[in-house]
């Protein structure tokens, strides 16, 4: 859960629910947790040694399981990004239990107590995750990244490495980092906004305890080392992209323009918000144009995001040029496989070709299994996101029945109205008729029912436009 903090524990007795209703299971059963004890003992065997490169992690202060590790070097007018992934398929077998469970499940799941993963902790959080604690082996993807931004693999191999420093976002010091890591960000950025990228990646929601036992919930803008962290997976997975495409096999992200209908309810959501949108910028340029760390801005990129027709996966097909529109490229996903079962295939595809040999069939076999997998894993993952959002919003919301709210109309049909709240970021039903998207409304809260998650409104009078 990417999108909700939860530091009071505000949320407990929801998130429980939650785990029931969409059985999110932390443990594994006993079969996979023997065949992981017996694999987190396995040697690196074919790995180079690459333990005197002085690679780094970077990642929330928390974090155990530790996808990359990294270090930048110049190479004349380009910027040579070593990108250490976390070697899964060294300690997973095909067709054993360890592999069985991670196709059951897809994905991690994240909550904000805490979360369910793809990989036995043995695995994810020791072995496999890139800690400064010993050698790991992993998976080296160098990336060369020119002057304008644009980043070509040059390799892929096998290596054992010895991350020098596990360092957190909220604390890391631009002495700890490689001296070359923000201007590499720097590039990749500026090629993003050339090329007319547009993600959307709005800060977290946090649940504060008011002195008056009410909550609120607030932003917590990116911090910059986030954002430039962030990066470097993108420049990889790019560059991991276009070689799949050039050489006729692989898996891709992919996701379509959001329509029209979409473009015009987040316009209105901009109108609830008081955010200006000039009616000549499209989506794309308006939002690189948002400022995560004001409140109302924020509230926007959350809506943006969640307005989106959603990304899914596609194997490649001849004559067909696989399309990501937020990232304006075609795009893979490469560089989490402790988290994501597809980017450890992608990964083995990739040591293959780099090595001049043929992908394996098991691997093309996967890439053509794989999107159903992810496509159900990421759904039920929006699905416990949104019930946490909902849950979070009536937490807000609790104590105030009665209190009047101003909301746009950003949605009608008959059945009713979809609002936006102008002073936070709740999205609610209204029912009624006789409402048309744009229109300024007050509402009454009728209730707000944590146990089912839901807000009821109803209308009080209506206000002009």
């Amino acid at each position: 859960m990417k999108t909700i903090v939860d530091a009071s524990h505000a949320l407990g007795e929801g998130l429980a629910a939650i785990r029931t209703e969409f059985q999110v299971d932390a443990a594994f059963p006993p079969e996979v947790l023997a065949a992981a004890e017996q694999a987190a003992a396995r040697a690196p065997n074919p790995h180079v040694d690459r333990t005197a490169v002085p690679f780094v992690t970077l990642d929330p202060a928390a974090s155990t399981d530790l996808d990359q590790a990294f270090w930048i070097e110049p190479a004349g007018h380009d910027l040579l990004l070593h990108y250490a992934i976390a070697d899964v398929a060294w300690f997973v077998e095909d067709g054993g239990a360890i592999d069985a469970e991670a196709w059951r499940r897809g994905e991690t799941l994240y909550l904000p107590d805490g979360r369910a993963g793809l990989y036995p902790p043995l695995l994810s959080e020791k072995a496999a995750s890139l800690l400064p604690d010993g050698p790991r082996p992993a998976i080296i993807l160098t990336v060369r990244v020119d002057p304008a931004g644009a980043g070509r693999l040059d390799g892929a191999e096998r290596a054992v490495i010895r991350s020098r420093a596990k360092l957190a976002y909220d604390s890391v010091r631009p002495s700890d980092l490689p001296s070359a890591f923000g201007k590499l960000a720097r590039r990749v950025q500026a090629a993003e906004a050339q090329r007319g990228a547009a993600r959307v990646d709005p800060p977290e929601q946090e649940v504060d305890a008011l002195p008056d036992g009410r909550f609120a919930l607030s932003f917590r803008p990116r911090l910059r080392s986030e954002a430039d962290n962030a990066t470097l997976s993108l420049v990889a997975n790019l560059a991991v992209a276009d070689m799949l495409q050039a050489h006729g096999t692989g898996l891709f992200r992919v996701m379509a323009e959001p329509d029209e209908k979409a473009v015009q309810r987040l316009r209105l959501s901009a109108k609830a918000l008081g955010v200006a949108w000039p009616d000549a910028l499209p989506l794309p340029d308006f939002e690189r144009t948002l400022i995560p760390g004001d409140p109302r801005q924020a509230a926007l990129m959350t809506a943006i995001r969640r307005a989106g027709t959603g990304a899914s996966y596609a194997p490649w097909r001849a004559g067909e040029k696989p399309w990501h529109a937020a990232m304006a490229a075609t795009y893979a996903h490469a560089t989490a496989p402790l988290r994501r079962l597809a980017d450890r295939y992608v990964l083995r595809a990739v040591l293959e070709i780099a090595s001049g040999r043929p992908v394996p069939d098991a691997v093309t076999q996967a890439f053509e299994a794989l999107p159903a997998v992810m496509d159900r894993a990421d759904a039920r993952a929006g699905r416990i996101e949104r019930a946490v959002i909902d849950l979070a919003e009536t937490v807000l919301l609790g104590g105030r029945e009665g209190d009047l709210f101003r909301a746009v109309v950003i949605e009608a049909d008959e059945r009713g109205a979809k609002v936006q709240l102008r002073d936070y970021p709740v999205i609610a039903r209204l029912p009624g008729n006789g409402m048309t998207p744009g229109v300024l409304v007050d509402m009454r809260l009728v209730a707000a029912d944590s146990t089912r998650r839901t807000l009821t409104f109803e209308r009080a009078k209506p206000v002009a436009a």
